[in-house]
């Protein structure tokens, strides 16, 4: 049995990235990975303009009059005029600043005097105020943003204001699951005893397409030997990866294992932790399979602490790794554990401080704990946590981003 650490390490290292790319509007790249770095062909901004309104006009001139007639108007998007000596010109915020010009004053340190005078009623200028500089964000030739980097909105604008309309970004990986279980029932049929309700689908069903990828859902998969290798055949076909939740345990009726191993290779089961021990890790013909356990809080934490890196690492992505935030505990774990745990928790306020507490039933099959909680709390093996100690805390959203 792996340590959480070996076993993510494992994973990671056996990802294979994807190759394949696509072409694309910006407007649709929204959660994309770039494909290959984008540099700038333009400054940003192209010009010398105005941070403000007022009026632009050069140091040297107010050495000798406060009072100076303005001699043009230049609104953002114009084309200024060369500024006449002696003058000031009326300008607006984004506004070119006009050759001749060293500075802006803003507005609300000025006077108009009658219809084309203006009065500097300013303390202190100096050259250069109030100027943005050509290239002051962005300059000719930058790389902006590099290979393997997940688009933000933030992204887009930046791609935007360089005038590139298109971005070449890998094509989303197709990911297929099922769920395995005579036990299950589907939302909306009749109660049956001895029957549960599929959450486990659901679950998939959101987290996938959250992160970007294509969801091929094939639904759920008799409990047999013969089903499951099928599903898989036809997983494995229709995917760069297959995912599947339940039937990854030791029981007679845990098939996932034992199709593995006949129509691939399985080369990681089990992980020293809590939740979600009985993880499968192989390949079905060459795809990758990733098997999560069946309780619903395993399969939710398991595809959050590995499916997802591993799955954005193999989308081309850069940044994998979740990110903690170390808080003090406002709760206790008196006795030591042999698993690190991963506790589900959210952040409380006292005292104009925030703290971390835990849900009260840590249950793997408690999926309530998972709705009430806002990440998790990492409870080290063999340690014990008292009130106050600094613990680390994954927030959900995003777990890895």
């Amino acid at each position: 049995m792996k340590t959480f650490d070996e076993a993510l390490y494992f994973l990671l290292g056996d990802v294979k990235p994807t190759d394949k790319t696509e072409t694309i509007a910006i407007h649709s790249a929204l959660g994309r990975v770039l494909a290959e770095s984008i540099y700038a062909d333009v400054n940003v901004p192209p010009h010398n303009n105005s941070m403000m309104d007022g009026y632009a006009l050069h140091s040297y001139d107010l050495e000798h009059n406060s009072v100076l007639d303005v001699s043009q108007r230049i609104p953002a998007g114009s084309e200024a005029l060369p500024l006449k000596p002696g003058t000031a010109a009326r300008i607006f915020t984004g506004a070119p600043i006009p050759e001749g010009a060293n500075m802006v004053v803003m507005q609300e340190e000025t006077e108009t005097q009658g219809d084309n005078q203006v009065r500097i009623t300013a303390t202190k200028v100096v050259p250069q105020q109030n100027i943005r500089l050509t290239g002051d964000d962005i300059k000719d030739g930058d790389e902006i943003l590099k290979k393997g980097h997940k688009l933000r909105p933030q992204d887009l604008g930046l791609i935007s204001s360089i005038g590139f309309a298109e971005v070449t970004v890998f094509k989303p990986l197709a990911i297929a699951t099922f769920t395995t279980g005579c036990e299950l029932l589907e939302p909306g049929e009749a109660p049956q005893k001895g029957k549960v309700f599929n959450a486990n689908r659901y679950v998939l069903a959101g987290l996938i397409p959250a992160l970007g990828f294509e969801l091929i859902d094939l639904g759920i998969v008799q409990d047999t030997l013969e089903a499951t290798v099928e599903a898989m055949k036809q997983a494995a076909l229709l995917a760069d990866v297959v995912v599947t939740t339940g039937g990854v345990s030791v029981g007679e009726e845990d098939h996932i294992k034992p199709a593995i191993e006949q129509l691939g290779s399985l080369d990681m089961w089990k992980v020293k932790m809590k939740p979600g021990k009985p993880l499968v890790y192989g390949d079905i013909n060459g795809t990758p399979f990733i098997g999560l356990p069946g309780n619903p809080v395993s399969a939710f934490a398991t595809f959050n602490l590995f499916a997802h890196p591993y799955l954005l690492k193999m989308q081309g992505a850069n940044e994998i790794k979740a990110k903690p935030i170390w808080l003090e505990a406002a709760f206790e774990s008196p006795q030591p554990v042999f698993r690190r745990d991963f506790a589900r928790a959210k952040l409380v306020n006292k005292n104009q401080k925030t703290y971390v507490t835990i849900y009260p039933n840590q249950g793997s099959g408690v999926l309530t704990s998972t709705v009430w909680a806002e990440g998790f709390v990492v409870i080290p093996e063999d340690t014990i946590i008292a009130k106050g100690d600094k613990v680390a805390f994954y927030p959900f959203n995003p777990i890895n981003e």
